[in-house]
């Protein structure tokens, strides 16, 4: 017989503890009625860039718009080629192919699941060989791990690239003792419900410590308005991007708990590693990387995922897969190019991982329930 589903993200409970902020938050904002870029977005900047060590934040309407507007202000036009990995969700190529460039697909990290800074040469190479000026890299930091920038900014300085950490997975974690935030040109980072800072709706943030960048940020948001004038003096093609009050408002009560939440995510973790590592593979970091654990995410054998995953389930286990096929498989991307070093990690990743409840408000009981559980359903379910 099957088993109650446990809560694979559990909001519920984070809202049952703030929930009388929350409701004072969105008061505020009702009394007020600056409903479009009122006093708590301008409040809300002012702490991200505190929290993150970032000279500038700009919130923004998405983590899709945070991407689309960074490579605006960037300058990222046709005929220029961004490279990115193909393990990833559809938004990060997304953003550059609406600018009419052309992502060129590499591969990752088969420890991290990151970029791998090994590859930008040959990506840069296979852009150069389809007519492509190589202009910049999307760093995804997959899972919640910051990639590694050291050595990617490094290779990008050479290749003379432009560094944008994508960020909507990870935003809380930190790398050398830097906050995500203050890696790249631009980082672009997600607030979408399910993520470690989520709000209840769309939003993003885009941060820099380039003023000229931040003020073209600022201007793209508003439908490229002119800084200074009203909303007819444009300057250059913009968005609709702006972040309503109302989130802004949400996410300020919800970046007080915010440095608990990460603490415990990072315990989790650690909890779920000590339980696991004897029974299938485990996430890794590098060096002094944090993660944010957007998602704690295993690799099991690709022919035996399916029945792992409806194993769990049967114990009231959820599970999700990030992502099942890579980029270069998905239809809206067939076409573009592919790095010629080749994307076999990706699409062995890509078979493999798998990931477990991952939120701030798991049990110690509830982790241990979820080991046990998994390793009864790799015991029951040979492979072929």
């Amino acid at each position: 017989m099957s088993q109650p589903m446990m809560p694979f993200i559990d909001l519920a409970a984070q809202q049952a503890r703030i929930r009388p902020a929350i409701d004072r938050a969105i008061a505020r904002v009702l009394d007020h009625g600056q409903y479009i870029m009122g006093p708590e977005v301008e409040e809300l900047e002012r702490q991200l860039a505190t929290f993150t060590g970032a000279r500038h934040a700009i919130g923004c309407a998405s983590g899709t718009d945070a991407l689309l507007m960074s490579m605006l202000a960037l300058g990222l036009k046709a005929g220029d080629a961004v490279l990115c990995p193909a393990l990833t969700f559809t938004a990060t190529p997304e953003a550059a192919a609406l600018l009419g460039a052309t992502p060129v697909f590499v591969d990752v990290d088969a420890a991290t699941f990151n970029l791998a800074a090994e590859g930008i040469a040959a990506g840069c190479a296979t852009a150069r060989a389809h007519g492509l000026r190589p202009a910049g890299i999307i760093a995804v930091d997959l899972y919640g791990l910051p990639a590694d920038y050291a050595a990617i900014e490094a290779v990008a300085r050479e290749e003379g690239l432009w560094v944008l950490a994508d960020a909507a997975q990870s935003f809380g974690a930190e790398l050398a003792g830097r906050r995500v935030g203050t890696f790249g040109r631009m980082t672009a980072t997600s607030f979408f419900p399910a993520k470690p800072l989520g709000c209840y709706g769309d939003g993003g943030a885009i941060f820099t410590d380039d003023d000229e960048l931040a003020a073209a940020a600022r201007s793209i948001r508003l439908h490229g308005k002119a800084e200074g004038g009203d909303k007819y003096d444009i300057e250059r093609v913009g968005v609709n991007g702006r972040l309503d009050t109302l989130q802004a408002a949400i996410l300020l009560e919800k970046l007080k708990i915010f440095p608990g939440e990460i603490e415990r995510r990072r315990e989790i973790a650690g909890h779920y590693t000590r339980e696991l590592a004897p029974l299938v593979r485990t996430p890794e970091a590098h060096g002094d990387a944090l993660s944010a654990w957007a998602q704690y995410t295993i690799r099991v054998p690709a022919d035996r995922r399916g029945a792992i995953m409806d194993a769990l389930k049967k114990g009231g286990v959820p599970t999700a897969v990030y992502y099942p096929r890579p980029l270069h498989h998905q239809v809206a991307y067939r076409s573009f190019p592919v790095s010629t070093a080749g994307l076999a990690i990706c699409e062995q990743l890509a078979g493999e991982v798998l990931s477990l409840p991952m939120h701030p408000y798991l049990t110690d009981g509830e982790i241990s329930r979820v080991a046990a559980s998994l390793g009864r359903a790799l015991k029951s379910t040979p492979g072929s």
